[in-house]
């Protein structure tokens, strides 16, 4: 019997018991390594402008995405009235995506795995890249991933039929948080799957084509009913181009590539031999599993083959860039089967065991090292703002900014996509939220003649008189 038989046949005739009490510590170690390579983003979270709205709470500064992504579960996020810090939030929401590791690592390899084993996937999961770049919107995809976890965890305590039923309303809900999150709630019912067959995955699949179909329409609806259109609107910063023929397939090719162009450099950080080696780990990985589980690689395959589907129509349909965060259930599939195909060759002592554990190892290392820096990278830009809110007098009333901050180098350092983001940090940090001086300009030129106040940040000049200060960012693009 293979490990992952014996772990379906642990699975099926375990008590409830027993499987909490060694979920649990998986858990608690899998979020402790979470809270360690996120530790230079705990205190003062780094987060995308778009994001704060959902920190602050504030619903109209969400309202268009209703409209031109169908995020409805985000905006009744939105509405709530209390409203909590960043650090927590940021906490709140690391610890969901602990849980949600842990969990689906003991779904994929049961209760009676190796401690090892079952320790490798969580953290493999945790550190999916994709999983790090969408964590800078931590305030609106909470709820989303609590969804998430919650199926996970159910995984983990419903029987298979009563968890396939539920997988209908998790991935009408979740859709409506971000749109890959049901390919996680997919991914989870998969490898919850005890006797598994050709006909059961085909089933397994069409349920989730028509929970799918059924999201849509449903999502539709409700802008339907709302906006009074059937459908969605693509906000005009994506640059879509809907295609409506052959030719128009053809012609956003270059968003297709462009889209998984990201997505490779995006696992390997940027470094090329980093993601022939993750391509080389998982084709070997899934090779070892065709050969010794075909059916368990087969569901695992039609999985990932699933999700990249849906990516490539995107891409093709709307000539849109599909962004490397929206892969996360392509890493999720990664760990999996690496670390399935581990356990497969470590049945018997030898080589090739000891190899697949130590490329595991190397990859876990390497990427828990790699997202450390990765958020020492935001901490440029944090303590700048930080300096720049303290200059600001506490008699000030008002705050307007002049130029672009996203051409600080501590804001190009931290990826800052757009100057507003200075606008809502400073509003977070002074509860004034500035105005532009696009809108006062004769106000801004007179404060622009007095004499500058020291604040520390290079590129910046800040002027105060009267309880009202200018923010004057002089740095310029990059040419």
């Amino acid at each position: 019997m293979s490990s992952a038989e014996a772990s379906s046949a642990a699975f099926a005739t375990g008590q409830a018991g027993e499987r909490s009490d060694v979920l649990w510590p998986l858990i608690v170690l899998t979020a402790l390594a979470a809270f360690a390579i996120y530790l230079p983003n705990l205190a003062d979270p780094m987060l995308r402008h778009d994001d704060y709205p959902a920190l602050i709470a504030d619903p109209s500064g969400f309202w268009a995405k209703t409209l031109s992504e169908g995020r409805w579960v985000n905006y009744l996020w939105h509405l709530r009235e209390l409203v909590t810090p960043a650090w927590l939030n940021f906490a709140v929401y690391q610890l969901l995506w602990a849980t949600f590791a842990a969990t689906t690592a003991r779904v994929a390899l049961g209760p009676d795995a190796e401690s090892f084993a079952a320790l490798a996937l969580a953290l493999m999961i945790l550190i999916s890249p994709s999983a790090m770049l969408i964590s800078l919107w931590f305030n609106t995809l909470i709820p989303g991933l609590a969804l998430v976890a919650l199926y996970a965890v159910l995984a983990c305590v419903l029987r298979q039929s009563w968890l396939r039923v539920a997988l209908v309303p998790f991935v009408v809900v979740t859709f409506m948080a971000y749109t890959t999150y049901p390919l996680l709630i997919l991914i989870v019912a998969l490898l919850a799957t005890r006797q598994r067959s050709f006909l059961d995955l085909v089933g397994l699949m069409a349920l989730f084509a028509g929970s799918m179909v059924l999201a849509l329409l449903a999502t539709y609806a409700i802008n339907w009913q709302v906006h009074g259109i059937f459908g969605v609107e693509l906000a005009d910063w994506r640059d879509a181009q809907p295609a409506a023929d052959v030719a128009g397939y053809l012609a956003n090719l270059p968003a297709l590539h462009e889209s998984f162009d990201f997505i490779l450099r995006n696992i390997g950080f940027n470094f090329w031999p980093a993601t022939v080696f993750h391509l080389a780990l998982f084709v070997g990985a899934a090779l070892v599993l065709l050969r010794r589980v075909p059916m368990e690689a087969l569901y695992l395959l039609a999985g990932f083959l699933v999700g990249v589907a849906l990516v490539i129509t995107q891409a093709l349909k709307l000539g849109v860039l599909v962004p490397p965060r929206a892969f996360i259930f392509a890493w999720v599939i990664y760990a999996v089967i690496a670390v399935r195909a581990m356990q497969e060759l470590s049945l018997s002592p030898g080589l090739a065991g000891r190899m697949a554990r130590n490329a595991v190892l190397l990859v876990v290392g390497s990427i828990l090292l790699q997202t450390f820096l990765q958020m020492m990278t935001y901490r440029d830009w944090q303590q700048e703002t930080r300096h720049l809110a303290q200059a600001i007098t506490p008699e000030t009333t008002e705050i307007y900014i002049m130029g672009d901050a996203s051409h600080l180098t501590s804001a190009m350092k931290a990826g800052v996509q757009s100057g507003i983001a200075l606008d809502f940090r400073l509003h977070m940090m002074t509860g004034i939220m500035p105005e532009s001086c696009d809108d006062a300009d004769v106000r801004c030129d007179a404060l622009a003649t007095l004499p500058p106040r020291i604040t520390g940040v290079e590129g910046l000049d800040v002027y105060q008189e009267d309880g009202v200060t200018l923010v004057h960012v002089t740095a310029k693009p990059e040419t």
